[in-house]
This record gives structure tokens, sequence and C-alpha cells, in this order.
């Protein structure tokens, strides 16, 4: 008889792969595809091979996934790229959410290393002193996606540039009432990087202007209500932290009969595929998502077979010319 695989216990079951992976290290699966999985186990001997095996090799070729939040068009491109090189290397995914909290952050690295995993991938809202102190003190390599701090591993867009080039764009496009719809600080990429990019262009190569910060959050919902803290301030042009923070603000100038770009012009970031699906077609900065979480899957297997990474940022960044940009005027210097 053939060696029994995880694969096989699944397709028996009727469960996926990381749901027999789950139950194997302790994590949660419903009662009943429990109850079928143990069966399954028992009939086979499966489990003793399991864990016979890893004790031997010490890699269990599971491997840990924490994500910010669900309803998110980044983390999908980034899971697909994580996905697609997990299974050509033969790995599983263990997959937990922060819910963009700080602390459930930490506790879901705990709780993947308790279940076992070979290595974390954390796609984090910002790397503090007790993600650095975790990082030394686990006895497996960790990467953090999305954010940059010297004392550990990391891959991330460079989010200043893109702030920088998206600044160089609207001035050649003569606007100098602008509102920077953007998040909280609490994010350095987003919240502080891409924000300082667009505004040092400014402070560097334009003498008479005027930038205004209206704080929203990442969803659609949020955007749109602060669309009227974004008017009083009569801006011609209005930069949006992400792509979906554009399309709250979108739908709430064109509920007001605000023309853009006529009246405001509007650009945002990430370049997701709907930016360009709708009219005017947004400009945006696209980033590669895909290819960072494919980027951040080759690293961490390299440090679990104790080889070295690749450069921590090299995530390409392209400025889309939209429809949503309007040139005002000729007073580019």
């Amino acid at each position: 008889m053939n060696k029994v695989t995880i694969q096989d216990i699944a397709d028996m079951c009727q469960v996926s792969k990381s749901s027999v992976s789950r139950y194997l290290n302790g994590g949660y699966v419903s009662k009943e595809n429990k109850e079928k999985i143990k069966e399954a186990i028992e009939k086979t001997g499966f489990k003793s091979n399991f864990f016979a095996k890893r004790l031997k090799t010490k890699n269990s070729n599971l491997l840990g996934i924490i994500i910010p939040r669900i309803d998110s068009i980044t983390v999908g491109k980034v899971l697909n790229g994580i996905n697609n090189i997990c299974e050509e290397n033969n790995y599983t995914i263990l997959m937990q959410c922060s819910n963009l909290n700080f602390k459930k952050e930490i506790d879901c690295i705990k709780s993947l290393y308790n279940q076992g995993v070979d290595g974390i991938i954390v796609y984090t809202l910002g790397i503090t002193n007790e993600h650095i102190e975790i990082y030394k003190n686990l006895k497996i390599p960790i990467i953090f996606i999305g954010q940059k701090n010297k004392n550990v591993n990391y891959i991330c867009i460079d989010d200043y540039k893109s702030g920088y080039i998206m600044g160089e764009y609207f001035y050649k496009n003569n606007h100098k009432n602008i509102v920077f719809l953007g998040v909280s600080e609490n994010d350095k990429a987003v919240g502080v990087e891409r924000k300082e990019g667009f505004y040092d262009f400014y402070k560097k190569n334009v003498s008479n202007y005027n930038i205004n910060f209206v704080e929203t959050d990442f969803s659609f919902k949020k955007s749109y209500n602060k669309g009227k803290d974004v008017i009083k301030f009569n801006p011609t042009g209005v930069i949006c932290a992400t792509d979906n923070i554009c399309l709250g603000l979108m739908l709430y100038l064109n509920e007001k009969g605000i023309k853009i770009p006529d009246e405001i012009s509007v650009a945002g970031f990430g370049g997701y595929e709907v930016s360009s699906a709708i009219k005017p077609a947004i400009t945006t900065i696209e980033f590669d998502y895909e290819l960072l979480g494919k980027m951040a899957t080759k690293n961490i297997l390299n440090l679990i077979k104790n080889e070295n990474i690749k450069e921590k940022t090299d995530i390409s960044l392209k400025l889309i010319k939209g429809e949503s940009v309007k040139d005002i005027g000729d007073n580019y210097e």
C-alpha cells in the first residue's frame, strides 16, 4: 500500500488539506470534520507516520500566514502569490487574521508558532518593539510584509517613492490646492511614508502650495462619509491613500454633482482592476501585490532551509494615468 498523505486524508473526508493540517496541529476544525478526520486517521494509521516524519525532519511543511483583514483586494492578491509558491513547494497554509489589531497580531504569531509551523509571514500593521522581541525569541523564521524595520526580515513596497511620484504628477498638472485623504499614522507605510513622499515633492519643488490632510480609514464607507470634510477646503485635487478610499470619495462627489475631473481631480494608490473599469478611470500607482506575496514566500522558504534571502524591497511601481486627473493650467515651473 502506498504511503498515506495529508491529501489522501483530505480526499477521504471531503475536506481541504488545510483542515487536516489544522487538526494535526491542534487548530480549529468543526466538530463534524474533526470526527471524520479522526476516523480516517485511525483507519489508515496516518497520524503516527505524520508525526514520526515531523520528528525526524523537524519540518511540518506548514506555513503560517497572518493578514490584517479579510475584506481587502490587496490582501487577496498577496495571498494568491503566497499560495502559488506554497503549492509549488508542497507547503500548506495556516492563516489567521489580526482584524487590524496590534495585540491580536502578536497573539496570532504565538498561536501559529505553537501549532508547529516552519515559518510565519506577517502582513503587518506596523513593526513595534514587541514584534522585534518575538521575532528574536522564536526559533522559526518570520518575515514581515507591508512595513519595514531594520531589526527584522521584511519585504515591502516603496511607499515613499510612490507618494513622491504622485506628487510630481499632480504638480505637472498644475494642482497647488490639494487635500490628502489618508489613514492614521499607526500604519507606517500607508499612513506615514506614502503621505510623506507626496508632501516632500511639494516641499522640495514648489514655492506656493496648500495641502490639507483629512483622516479616514481603509473602508469605502468611511471615505464616502469624509467627502464633506474634503470639499470644505475647495481643493482642485484630492490624493487618496488607496484606490478603495478614492472610490468612496468618488461616490460622494458624484452624488453631490461635483464633476470629476472637471471640478476636482482625484487619484489613488494600488492599481485595482476596478479602478480602470469605472468612469472616469482612476489615476493610480499600480503595485504588484501578487509579486510581493511570491517574494515573501520564496524568502521565508529560503530561511527555513537556512539559505540567504533576496533584497528586502524590490517591487516595481507604475503610474497609471487614468481619466480622473485634469491639467488645470500652465503654471508648472
